[in-house]
């Protein structure tokens, strides 16, 4: 191996990016290029970036600036910058930001890799080297969106709907299993559209359940699924045991004048209905949602019905992003009126409500015993989750136990206490 090629990957943003990067790994690891972690260590550093708010372009720059001063350092020989941000502004940034060798957009992979000076292997496509933890990984079953949110870039970027085939996807979900996956986590930048697009009808239904029957998967995550037309025969494929009983639903309001300015294609009345729908027909669901605060015609009134919801429906699960307003999106035309600290008030009061709920819904797990999957342990603790908590974003399972277990196992335990974002359990017993 030739000192000089050593390679890392920066991966910013959403978990779609966290595959895109794990399937350019694959790639890399196939070559005569050895991965590194550090990009202190490396001479050629991929940043995979985010631009779909404000704050990830922020955070996308200033690792790009970052990565420049290890090149004037004589660190690194070479910066290839691929992703969101670079679709978006590849001509400016090229102007901008010499030093980086090459901008390269979305679903680009084989451009980054020839960049890299290695020939595309197409008979590793969807294999992916994981960056996650081996007993879970994200499985992405399409690229861009067709919905025309105000708000949103992600069209833009991204482009339309492209549904993967229903092969392709278990064939992928098949290979992880192979890995040692034992959680697979459902992602697109709209879930529920899955199949509409290449087989006339949607098709999520259809596809989780085929991916049930892969041997060794035991949970089956559904992220980022769309309120408006909401696939009913989705509802029913949760009772299979290995889908787990959770959901994500981004609602970003309930006031009917922002949802029809957002063009979100619901209203308040269909997101309660819906809303009821779910959790009668799928007892003990936990519901994670997204909210969106200071959109620009946002008032106190349009905000106080917002809380009024929250207050009404306590969501297991819930966050709260601050409007940020996106060059070329519809909404753009309204401008950005509400000063940012009136946006953050907005947001830490309905987090503030939240905490008590979460509070009161942790309550509810007192005594019970819960199945839990190990993500993490130091020498005392062992943290894991429930299947009503996704990785990094909801709950943890604190369980404080000198029992010898295992990261990527399930186990039963007994919740004995809980805060507003953990519970706290023994170890009963582990699941054979």
């Amino acid at each position: 191996m030739n000192k000089n090629n050593k390679l890392a990957v920066l991966t910013l943003g959403c978990a779609k990016n966290t595959v895109d990067s794990e399937v350019l790994l694959k790639q890399i690891e196939k070559s005569n290029y050895q991965i590194v972690e550090n990009p202190n260590d490396a001479n050629i550093l991929v940043i995979n970036t985010c631009g779909f708010i404000e704050d990830a372009k922020v955070e996308s720059l200033d690792t790009i600036f970052e990565a420049i001063k290890l090149k004037k350092e004589g660190k690194l020989k070479k910066i290839i910058v691929m992703g969101c941000l670079s679709e978006r502004y590849t001509q400016e940034l090229k102007k901008e930001i010499p030093e980086v060798d090459r901008f390269i957009g979305t679903n680009k992979i084989e451009e980054v890799v020839e960049e890299i000076g290695i020939d595309f292997k197409n008979e590793l496509l969807g294999e992916r080297l994981l960056t996650t933890p081996k007993h879970y990984a994200y499985l992405k079953i399409s690229e861009g969106c067709d919905n025309p949110c105000s708000f949103c870039a992600i069209p833009l970027i991204r482009g339309k709907y492209q549904s993967k085939p229903i092969e392709r996807i278990v064939i992928e979900a098949e290979r992880l299993a192979m890995l040692g996956v034992k959680e697979l986590i459902l992602i697109a930048q709209d879930t529920t559209y899955y199949g509409l697009d290449i087989y006339g009808k949607r098709k999520l239904a259809e596809l989780l359940d085929k991916i049930t029957r892969i041997e060794g998967i035991e949970w089956i995550r559904l992220m980022y699924t769309y309120p408006s037309k909401f696939p009913e025969d989705v509802i029913s494929v949760f009772d299979n045991p290995k889908i787990c009983k959770y959901i994500d639903i981004p609602f970003q309001h309930i006031s009917d004048k922002i949802l029809k300015s957002m063009r979100r294609g619901i209203s308040s009345n269909s997101t309660r209905k819906l809303i009821e729908k779910i959790r009668t027909k799928i007892p003990n669901i936990a519901i994670r949602t997204s909210l969106i605060v200071g959109y620009p015609l946002e008032s106190e009134k349009e905000f106080n019905e917002l809380v009024e919801f929250v207050e009404e429906m306590e969501f297991e699960r819930l966050g709260v992003f601050t409007y940020s307003m996106e060059e070329d999106t519809y909404a753009e035309k309204y401008g950005d009126p509400i000063p940012k600290e009136i946006k953050e008030e907005r947001k830490n009061i309905i987090m503030t409500i939240q905490k008590e709920i979460n509070l009161k819904n942790n309550s509810k797990s007192l005594g019970k015993k819960l199945k839990v999957l190990i993500d993490s342990k130091t020498k005392d603790i062992a943290y894991g989750r429930t299947e009503f908590d996704a990785p990094e974003i909801d709950n943890e399972v604190i369980i404080n136990s000198t029992y010898s277990l295992s990261i990527g196992n399930f186990y039963y335990v007994k919740i004995v206490d809980y805060l507003e974002y953990d519970l706290i359990a023994e170890l009963t017993k582990q699941r054979k």
